[in-house]
């Protein structure tokens, strides 16, 4: 038992004792001495006296003797009541060690759990240890079950995004070594092998580049939230790269002319130009030579909302890793093998995230994958850490 334990014991017992040590004592001295002796006259006050009569001047009356001559006892109080105090001294301290118990033992339950999370076990749950209680410290038992779990996903998490970015360093790495190599033993390819290593510094720049642009959006330290966006003229900017760019794939981005002239957001203006550029950058990919890009701007999916839809006739993705492609440096199964890291979409789901709007990914009956993102209109802008 810890101290807390003794504490309460020691409390509750004291305060038991306390009360059951005052009343027995006030019953106690409250208690009337014997009946009178037989002939004497009862006592005033006692409930075999009559009415108060006229005083008497008559000579002092002389106390009545005891049978062996000596002087009657005068008024005694009877004997403290040993065997009651006992047993209820024995039944306070019985209840004291329950209701002490009964409250030290969940705190006990958390201590463990803390030192085992502590540890780094977190999969301690404490809410099978409380059993059926409804109090503070149930629902204190309950919070650290929460709290747990998502310390539990975010080093999780972290865990595989550390394992997947050494995954993607490792393969330009020993690119840029093998190319060191080879222009050591043949500089007749000098050239050629300058070509490879800066394709592959290029590409590890752009990886740093989006780990640190992912590493600001989860610690929230991309600015403020507070200006004015019309996402009508952000698409149209959006669309013209995007069909510049459709020219070496010889695909088509349709854009068609939307029904309201302008949608305004309250958020970053680079911020959802990057998002939505991710995922149309991501629908080109995917989407096989010759094919479409379908953007369609929402101006009223919802009350308060707009949004915008990014389609192609790509491959699409298996049911199951619908909203696992949000995830950065996930690599689907059923999907081409295109160039990227895979943290495009994990990006563009922060961002929206960050304005207070969602993402979805579906496939399309025809094939093909489109993502769906919803934003409030004119949302009171925000201000996050470090901006």
């Amino acid at each position: 038992m810890g101290r807390l334990f003794w504490k309460f014991f020691f409390f509750f017992w004291l305060a038991q004792l306390t009360a059951g040590l005052g009343v027995g004592l006030t019953f106690w001295l409250r208690a009337d001495g014997p009946p009178p002796f037989a002939g004497e006259p009862p006592r005033p006050g006692s409930r075999d006296a009559g009415p108060p009569s006229a005083p008497s001047f008559s000579a002092p009356r002389a106390w009545p003797s005891a049978p062996d001559g000596r002087p009657p006892p005068g008024p005694h109080r009877p004997p403290l009541p040993y065997v009651p105090l006992v047993a209820g001294l024995l039944v306070s301290l019985l209840f004291a060690a329950l209701l002490a118990w009964y409250c030290a033992k969940p705190i006990r339950s958390l201590r463990g759990a803390f030192a085992a999370a502590a540890r780094g076990r977190l999969g301690q749950r404490l809410a099978p240890a409380m059993g059926g209680r409804r109090d503070e410290l149930a629902d204190l038992g309950r919070d650290f079950d929460r709290m747990a779990g998502q310390l539990k996903l975010v080093m999780d998490g972290q865990r595989r995004l550390l394992h997947d970015v050494s995954h993607e360093l490792r393969s330009p790495l020993a690119r840029l070594q093998a190319a060191i190599g080879l222009a050591r033993q043949q500089p007749e390819r000098g050239e050629e092998l300058l070509a490879r290593i800066e394709l592959e510094s290029a590409r590890m720049d752009g990886l740093v580049s989006e780990l640190l642009t992912l590493s600001r959006l989860e610690a929230g330290m991309e600015g403020r939230l507070d200006e004015t966006v019309d996402l009508c003229e952000l698409l149209a900017t959006l669309v013209e790269d995007a069909r510049f760019e459709a020219q070496a794939r010889d695909c088509v981005v349709e854009y068609p002319v939307p029904p309201s002239p302008s949608c305004l957001l309250t958020g970053s203006a680079e911020l959802l130009h990057r998002a939505l550029e991710n995922v149309v950058r991501n629908a080109l990919k995917h989407a096989p030579p010759g094919g479409r890009v379908g953007i369609a701007l929402l101006p009223e999916i919802a009350p308060g909302q707009c949004g915008v839809r990014i389609c192609d006739n790509g491959p699409g993705v298996p049911a199951d890793d619908l909203a696992a492609i949000f995830r950065p440096f996930f690599r689907g199964e059923g999907g081409t093998h295109a160039d990227g890291h895979g943290l495009g979409l994990a990006i563009a789901r922060r961002i929206v995230e960050l304005h207070g709007g969602s993402i979805v990914a579906a496939n399309r009956d025809a094939g093909g994958l489109c993502v769906s993102i919803a934003l409030p209109r004119g949302r009171a802008g925000a201000t996050l850490p470090g901006g």
